[in-house]
């Protein structure tokens, strides 16, 4: 297969960064997701980023570096993050001149020695299906959180993993979907409106799953300015509506002992961290 054209994301703030490639002999996903939690380490290093999956073949790899050597002309020399099997793909991407991060290399040899037999062939072996029946698993559990995305079906609620509770644009769907397809979680989600709040109990559709409910809250400016974008010069926008919700939900949260955190400085992959190990919920 080809390499696809190469997906470019800018450095924050339209700066131009060092350039970083993200190359794979597969869907690129593993050679981003490791790259960047490496490039996090540099936080005071502008990147400008480069996605380029299904390097396959050699023809391929040469695409890459005559695109790549482009890059040698604005200075610094570029970095690779390569998750690709093939040694002459990978000798063909040091052509470039670039800095070869081996994502893969030295981990399948040191897990070769170990298990005592040597590593599969297979292009993309790490992105396949794999266990049939915990990919069908994810599959239902997206299927779910859509079908309880911001309350919209209170059907079978007491198979849900987490509940998860907030006022609106808090961060409820992002984190229920990322729980759903990274890890299989039947996840619902609720928003906390106004008419939830004369109570000093939970809202009454979620009231008897207490026990699965985690709240989340951010902070009044965080809050506004999110729903500005939505809904600009509104109430519901305004940095007092927000105040009063985000206090409200806070205080139900804590009389009805729900476990919440802020969502305002987090990544929906953090949170949903925290909420797997509050509450002590394996993939």
């Amino acid at each position: 297969m080809d390499a696809i054209p190469v997906q470019t994301r800018a450095a924050p703030g339209g700066l131009s960064g060092r350039a970083a490639y993200f190359v794979s002999d597969s869907t690129g996903i593993t050679a981003e997701t490791l790259g960047s939690a490496l490039l996090a380490n540099f936080p005071g290093v502008a990147f400008q980023r480069h996605t380029i999956p299904f390097v396959d073949t050699v023809e391929g790899a040469r695409n890459v570096v005559k695109d790549i050597e482009r890059s040698l002309q604005n200075g610094a020399r570029p970095i690779i993050f390569a998750t690709v099997k093939s040694a002459e793909i990978l000798a063909e991407l040091r052509m470039s001149g670039s800095v070869i991060i081996d994502l893969l290399g030295g981990h399948l040899t040191e897990l070769e020695d170990a298990l005592g037999t040597t590593a599969s062939e297979q292009l993309g072996q790490y992105h396949g299906v794999g266990d049939i029946e915990r990919y069908f698993a994810r599959m239902r559990a997206v299927e779910y959180a859509i079908e309880h995305d911001d309350g919209q079906s209170m059907r079978a609620l007491d198979i849900a993993d987490v509940i998860i509770i907030a006022p609106s644009r808090c961060g409820k769907t992002p984190t229920t979907m990322y729980l759903a397809l990274q890890y299989g979680l039947l996840v619902a989600n609720y928003p906390l409106t106004d008419d939830d709040f004369p109570s000093d109990g939970l809202p009454k559709t979620v009231a008897r799953h207490v026990e699965k409910c985690f709240g989340l809250t951010t902070t009044p400016l965080r809050l506004s300015q999110v729903r500005h974008e939505r809904r600009p010069s509104s109430t519901y926008s305004s940095l007092a509506q927000c105040t009063l919700e985000l206090r409200r939900a806070e205080d139900l949260y804590r009389r009805n002992r729900v476990p919440f955190l802020n969502s305002s400085t987090k990544s929906v992959e953090e949170m949903s961290a925290v909420i797997m190990q509050s509450m002590r919920l394996r993939a």
